[in-house]
């Protein structure tokens, strides 16, 4: 089960790839300023996971409109990330929890996906400008999406 709506978000500082190299991202950087909707994600170069994150990307403005910066979460390094970013033309901030510290702190392990290996499980969380957790959503199985409508009704509250 993922953390609680309600609870204090956990923060953390997790490194993204940029064409300038390893930069940290701090969720606590958007306190204040933008809520922050966190999609955890299992693995890029996957199907689902590619579905996703280009279908986030077309819908970027509508975040953006609803006052809100999008993060995608995953166990894969910042390189491979890049990559799959580069390849898909996936345009939001992807960031890399290589030692599933958040993942863990989300409470949205995935454990022995397809038998390889613990990853994130699929997961959405809306976190206000307060930086409290005003939406959480960890899907059924992988292969299922969260439920973007709610999500989108959460950051409209």
């Amino acid at each position: 089960m993922p953390i609680a709506t309600g609870s204090k978000a956990p923060d953390f500082t997790l490194k993204t790839k940029t064409a300038d190299g390893l930069k940290d991202i701090k969720l606590s950087d958007n306190f204040g300023k933008t809520q922050t909707v966190l999609l955890f994600f299992p693995l890029a170069f996957t199907g689902v996971c590619t579905t996703e994150l280009c279908e986030t990307t077309a819908n970027l403005n509508d975040y953006t409109r609803l006052g809100a910066s999008v993060i995608g979460i995953s166990v894969d390094s910042p390189f491979a990330q890049e990559a799959w970013a580069n390849a898909n033309q996936i345009g939001l901030t992807l960031v890399s929890d290589l030692n599933k510290t958040v993942t863990k702190a989300y409470d949205v392990l995935f454990p022995m996906l397809a038998g390889v290996g613990d990853t994130s499980a699929r997961a959405a969380f809306v976190i206000g400008k307060d930086g409290i957790v005003k939406y959480a959503e960890q899907t059924a199985t992988p292969k299922d999406l969260p439920n973007f409508a709610a999500v989108k009704a959460a950051l409209a509250k």
